[in-house]
């Protein structure tokens, strides 16, 4: 139920019980950071409320979520030390939070080496592979036969599809599709949304072409999950949006990553892309982990009665590019 701007994981603030005293002051919040960082200490060491805020790291890292906290434990652990460590902020003389041009005249000031979560998120991206190919086979299909790359993650802990048509070359760009998954859509046809068009289009774009791929991410419900989705369903059956549906869940708009959409595509030997989509924060999330996008394709979709309001929503909220012709 975290509803934090940024889903920042808090938890309870504590203090350690043994060796300190009120626990607001420096040492005292020093020793109780230091016995959060001890394997052996115990919960039952700790009061709540107190003066330190543990936050909790999304596993995977910062490849799964982009934040300070995550950097602090991808820091630690590729120090070689125990996977917890101490966040502070730095404020500016008029109480503001410091920002890059600040922390690096800090830096010079006090002789302090300096590095961004982007570095971090390259670092390991370059040196890490989270993504395992287990199983590959032929799949004949009604628009055309594809062989089936089947990738497990080891930060999701999901089952990845990739449909490779024809003889890809890596010197050049690849037709691309990115498909989050969508069981109400893609199986059951339903006409509350177009994901059913967009990957049974695409798949048809790449068999006219004779080579691309079409990645099947399990990110249900735009990262929400089936029963989310569905409960966000009803929501719009009382008159909200897709996005106020989401919103009055307690997600955000979009809660897709596409980290390991990339992975997979770098297993396949393909760093640049002509990409099949009608989402430019698609395109952004590809290229911060290292694809090249060549080229959009836009993927037409023809709106029906049941959907027309669903992909106005996602023009206007969302701003995907479609409907270009209509209010």
């Amino acid at each position: 139920n975290n509803t934090s701007l940024h889903e920042t994981p808090f938890t309870v603030p504590i203090d350690l019980l043994h060796g300190t005293t009120t626990g607001v002051s420096a040492s005292d919040r020093a020793k109780t950071i230091k016995a959060l960082t001890d394997p052996s200490v115990k919960a039952s060491d700790f009061g709540r409320p107190g003066h330190i805020f543990p936050l909790r790291a999304v596993e995977g890292g910062v490849l799964r979520r982009a934040g300070h906290t995550e950097a602090v434990v991808d820091l630690c652990s590729l120090a070689g030390l125990y996977p917890a460590g101490a966040l502070v902020e730095i404020m500016n003389e008029d109480g503001t939070m410091a920002r890059l041009p600040e922390l690096m005249s800090i830096a010079q000031q006090f002789g302090l080496k300096v590095i961004t979560i982007k570095d971090l998120v390259e670092y390991r991206r370059h040196r890490e592979k989270l993504v395992t190919q287990v199983v590959s086979t032929k799949l004949p299909t009604r628009n055309g036969n594809f062989d089936v790359y089947l990738y497990t993650s080891s930060v999701d802990k999901k089952e990845h599809i990739a449909l490779v048509k024809g003889s890809i070359d890596p010197s050049k760009p690849v037709l691309v599709r990115v498909h989050s998954e969508c069981l109400t859509g893609d199986v059951f046809g339903s006409q509350r949304c177009d994901c059913n068009e967009q990957l049974h289009t695409s798949m048809a774009i790449i068999e006219r072409e004779g080579a691309g791929i079409v990645l099947y991410m399990r990110q249900e419900g735009r990262g929400i999950g089936l029963l989310n989705k569905l409960k966000a369903y009803k929501l719009q059956d009382g008159g909200k949006d897709t996005v106020e549906a989401n919103e009055a869940l307690g997600f955000h708009a979009d809660v897709r990553d596409y980290s390991l959409a990339a992975q997979i595509l770098l297993d396949l030997g393909v760093k640049k892309v002509r990409l099949l989509t009608n989402n430019p924060k698609k395109i952004v999330g590809l290229k911060g982990f290292g694809i090249e996008i060549a080229e959009r394709i836009s993927i037409e979709v023809t709106p029906s009665t049941t959907n027309e309001r669903y992909l106005r929503t996602k023009r206007d909220k969302l701003g995907h590019l479609i409907l270009s012709g209509t209010k």
